[in-house]
């Protein structure tokens, strides 16, 4: 594969504040929804206007969170973003008990939901401790949600992967069903390799429609789910059922962790992804991708 940055530009909203943390990226209505995992609201980017779109109610009379403020343990740090129906799931990491949410927005509100006995599910099935979840990715084949357990080495993790009922998971959403009741399976295991010593791991995921999955990774040094490190390189990786297919480095060390298809195009793909400048001043840039095989 062959990877080329064409576009970057940075995210703000009308008003010129920043667009916090990216950390996820979906189609939504005539635009894309754009989430930040620190905040309780997501960035509806159109052509023409970035506005603010509430995914989750106020934690403790907080809208927006950090490590500076004190509150970076409250934020619902969804990772993950999945175009189902006409609305997007969105999906907290898992990292700690406050991150086992996940929230259904549409363009008429959300509905938010505690998935904790469904996060416990796949953590045993992953063989991972409650400390060691994080799961950045996710992307829907067919009638299943394949959601990624990003790596840490120096915690012992792999880049992993399980499938989960999409039905299930979405009626344990909406109220229709019972969260430890959506079935869970098909693990597997992805070694993307290793920047300068540090291992690339999964950050998000997109379906390409034909059994493949397009996965963005960021080789991130640092020593466990919840910290941020300094992020030393990036690149894409082709998985199959086969496993890993082909990898594309990034020319510079973007922590990339949002992922979503654009278009078509000539040999090969037109991406969008969005970069987390881990500084909640300064705004999350946009990336325009060309991939070609």
């Amino acid at each position: 594969m062959r990877l080329s940055v064409e576009e970057v530009s940075a995210l703000t909203f009308a008003d010129g504040s920043p667009v916090r943390a990216a950390s996820a990226i979906a189609p939504f209505g005539d635009g894309w929804l754009v989430v930040q995992d620190d905040a309780t609201h997501a960035a509806w980017v159109r052509p023409d206007s970035v506005t603010a779109v509430r995914v989750v109610p106020a934690v403790g009379g907080h809208e927006v969170f950090s490590a500076a403020a004190g509150t970076k343990h409250l934020k619902p740090d969804f990772e993950a973003a999945c175009p189902v129906g006409e609305g997007v799931l969105l999906l907290g990491s898992g990292s700690t008990a406050a991150r086992m949410r996940a929230s259904l927005v549409t363009r008429s509100g959300f509905t938010v939901a505690d998935l904790t006995p469904l996060y416990r599910t796949v953590g045993a099935a992953l063989g991972l401790r409650d400390d060691q979840l994080n799961l950045e990715g996710a992307c829907v084949i067919g009638d299943r949600l394949r959601w990624f357990q990003r790596a840490n080495l120096v915690a012992g993790v792999p880049n992993a992967a399980v499938d989960v009922d999409l039905g299930a998971l979405v009626d344990a959403v909406t109220g229709a069903g019972a969260a430890d009741r959506v079935g869970v399976g098909d693990v597997r295991r992805y070694e993307l390799g290793t920047v300068a010593g540090v291992a690339l791991a999964v950050t998000d995921a997109v379906s390409l429609g034909d059994g493949r999955v397009l996965v963005s990774a960021a080789a991130e040094d640092t020593p466990n789910a919840v910290d941020d490190g300094p992020v030393v390189g990036a690149a894409l990786a082709l998985l199959d059922e086969g496993g890993v297919r082909d990898t594309a480095e990034f020319p510079e060390a973007h922590k990339v962790e949002g992922l979503a298809v654009r278009e078509p195009i000539a040999g090969g793909l037109r991406l969008l992804a969005v970069v987390d400048a881990d500084d909640p001043e300064t705004p999350s840039q946009r990336l325009v991708l060309g991939l070609r095989w």
